[in-house]
């Protein structure tokens, strides 16, 4: 996989590069400030990027408006958005561009490498990958929504979808048979006014667009 990375901390970038490349991946570039990233994506249209959502010169959300510009001018460019902190608004506006293709993690997660590059991968192949914390987050400030109606059970699978894991992955995690996990996501779907379908991602990505929406209302 050729990748693209944008980090200003020169320790954690060189990290980042070494933790790719002893997993046999191709860092293409490396960009250490805002104006640095459309450039390096533009050149090089890598497999997947991985981007700091505050850069400099201002620290704000530079990171984040490259992503942003890179997926309208690269078309499915798949980005792995990091950040030091769960900031609601910012996942929000990254999975309101399409959730197909997109990961947003806390810095964190980078030194659990297994946990890292798998959701790199998933984000590159079209997944989703969202930090735990951050679904907990877009999950607990949806108020007056049909999510109140799910069960305890049903909102625990759909946080494990929302992070982009496999039915077969949320029932060992939960304990319970696949049979049960596709029952709980058939009640989410129906709750959710979301057509049931337990096919691929695409679930996973109805799922997020429904949560992303603050406009919807419940009914």
């Amino acid at each position: 996989m050729r990748v693209v990375i944008a980090e200003d901390n020169a320790l954690l970038r060189e990290g980042l590069v070494l933790l790719l490349t002893s997993a046999g991946h191709e860092v293409v570039a490396v960009a250490g400030s805002g104006p640095e990233i459309m450039p390096a994506l533009l050149h090089h249209r890598p497999d997947a990027a991985v981007l700091d959502v505050r850069m400099p010169p201002c620290f704000r959300d530079e990171g984040l408006r490259a992503a942003l510009d890179a997926r309208q001018q690269i078309p499915g460019l798949p980005v792995l958005v990091l950040s030091q902190y769960v900031e609601e608004s910012y996942a929000a506006e990254l999975l309101a561009d399409g959730a197909s293709g997109v990961g947003y993690l806390l810095k964190d997660r980078v030194g659990r490498v297994d946990e890292f590059l798998e959701a790199l991968e998933r984000v590159a192949s079209g997944g989703t990958a969202l930090d735990p914390e951050v679904v907990t987050e877009l999950l607990t400030r949806r108020r007056d929504s049909p999510l109140d109606s799910l069960t305890p059970r049903e909102r625990e699978v759909l946080k494990l979808m929302a992070e982009g894991h496999a039915n077969a992955t949320i029932a060992s995690t939960l304990v319970i048979t696949e049979r049960s996990v596709s029952k709980h996501i058939g009640n989410v779907f129906l709750k959710l006014h979301l057509p049931p379908s337990d096919s691929g991602h695409r679930r996973v990505l109805a799922v997020l667009a429904y949560l992303n929406d603050p406009y919807r209302k419940g009914t």
